[in-house]
């Protein structure tokens, strides 16, 4: 029985041995599934399948039909719009105008020249705005038509429609919205023909003088390869831009010194605070240019009295050109063609206006501190004795009247009655600086135009030649 047993176990030894050598990888995994369940879980079960990767691949086919593209029943598919915008000419009719903007549509141009409204708005109206929708086929949907209007930050709104009646017009107002857009450029010959160059309307070049009035004389102390940077805003009607705003910041080089400006209205001066580089200016209320550290530019007295000109005789003795005899020259004379507008150079009254010995037609007026400025040789005189003036009032223009020889102003002024050089004047100015309690909100803003002036200055695209 023993023996029977015996053999019994020697055999089934030598079954197992020739299984783990033909099995090795099996018998491995029991075992590792062995040891990580600890002997106290269930055991894992090696398969002894066929490996799945060893097994033959079939490829099976099945056509699968699309679902069909169902339409929403209030689906609008609207046929092809054209959209082309055009500015008005003076000599326009309404067919002219049609063409230009790609209608081809009588019934349109008729409507356009029957209805009393559009006639009045577009034709023969230079440099308005004008926008035509069309079909396809260039028949007229819509014509809107933009202008400035008087009332303050509002424009008109022409619009032309086509019904289910025929052709409509009405006008609505709406309010502009403004922009900011930044420039600059390199003085080469003058301060327009640079501006020209950087496509910066004429408006915001005249304002930059004006701002910097105070410290450069355009007249004389422009340099080839000065340099300025402007932020400035446009106003926009329907996203078309319809007049230039003010400039909000500027920063001018001149000879190597650099002036800065930024628009700011100074709560203690009865103006919101409202100004920034991001083109939020409101165009009411008072307000001014100061420095960025807070020094108002507005002086008492404008450094000339006329925007642009040249100094032709200064506060000297001189020959006389008309009496030939050496004779003190009590003022300072600016060639200019006659006609050419001249200013006031500060806040004050009108002492006198007309006609008076050698000066011919000539302004004297009478300011704070027993100042007195007078303006001579005019063509034109703008104001009457015992009017109040501010500073820029156009006063009058320039001429050859009285004890001249050609066009051009005699400009004085007189302190307690004495003659005093006006290029002294102009460099002893002194400014307002900003009150304390707009402080916090000036630096703010100021840092904001800081940024935005030198990413203007980094355009650089006005030089001319």
């Amino acid at each position: 029985m023993i023996n029977s047993l015996l053999g019994a176990g020697n055999a089934l030894l030598a079954v197992s041995s020739q299984f783990i050598h033909q099995h090795p990888k099996r018998i491995t995994a029991v075992i590792a599934a062995l040891l990580l369940s600890g002997g106290g879980g269930a055991f894992a079960v090696a398969s002894f399948a066929p490996d799945a990767s060893e097994l033959p691949v079939r490829e099976l086919l099945e056509p699968v039909q699309a679902l069909p593209i169902v339409v929403p029943a209030d689906l609008d598919l609207q046929a092809l719009r054209l959209f082309r915008s055009e500015i008005t000419r003076s000599s326009d009719t309404a067919d002219t105008l049609l063409k230009r903007l790609g209608v081809d549509d009588a019934a349109a141009a008729a409507f356009l020249r029957s209805d009393a409204t559009a006639r009045q708005v577009l034709i023969g109206r230079g440099g308005r705005n004008v926008t035509a929708e069309t079909s396809e086929h260039n028949g007229l949907l819509k014509l809107s038509a933009r202008w400035n209007s008087d009332t303050d930050g509002k424009f008109n709104r022409l619009v032309l429609e086509k019904t289910a009646r025929g052709f409509v017009s009405r006008v609505e107002s709406a309010a502009l919205t403004a922009t900011s857009h930044l420039a600059s450029g390199t003085i080469q010959s003058s301060l327009f023909a640079a501006t020209d160059d950087a496509r910066i309307p004429d408006n915001i070049a005249t304002q930059m003088a004006e701002i910097f009035a105070g410290d450069i004389d355009f007249h004389r102390s422009l340099r080839k390869g000065d340099r300025f940077s402007v932020v400035y805003e446009t106003l926009e009607g329907d996203g078309e831009p319809l007049r230039t705003g003010r400039v909000l910041s500027a920063e001018f080089v001149n000879n190597g010194k650099t002036f800065q400006a930024m628009w700011f209205q100074d709560p203690a001066l009865g103006g919101a605070v409202t100004a920034s580089s991001a083109g939020t200016a409101n165009t009411r209320g008072k307000g001014g240019y100061y420095t960025l550290d807070g020094q108002s530019l507005r002086r008492a007295f404008l450094a000339s009295p006329m925007e642009f000109s040249r100094v032709t005789s200064g506060f000297k003795m001189r020959m006389h050109p008309i009496l030939k005899v050496m004779r003190a020259h009590q003022g300072v004379d600016y060639g200019a063609p006659t006609g050419t507008a001249v200013r006031s150079v500060g806040d004050g009254v009108v002492d006198f206006a007309g006609v008076q010995n050698g000066y011919g037609n000539v302004i004297i007026l009478q300011h704070r501190n027993n100042y007195k400025t007078v303006y001579a040789h005019l063509s034109r005189i703008n104001v009457r004795k015992g009017e109040s003036v501010s500073q820029s009032q156009n006063i009058g223009a320039v001429g050859a009247t009285g004890w001249a020889t050609g066009p051009h102003l005699h400009f004085e002024y007189r302190i307690n009655g004495v003659y005093t050089d006006p290029q002294n004047i102009a460099r002893e100015n002194v400014t307002t600086p900003l009150s304390d309690s707009a402080k916090p909100v000036f630096a703010r803003l100021a840092a904001e135009n800081r940024v935005a002036l030198a990413a203007a200055a980094s355009m650089q695209t006005g030089s001319t030649q």
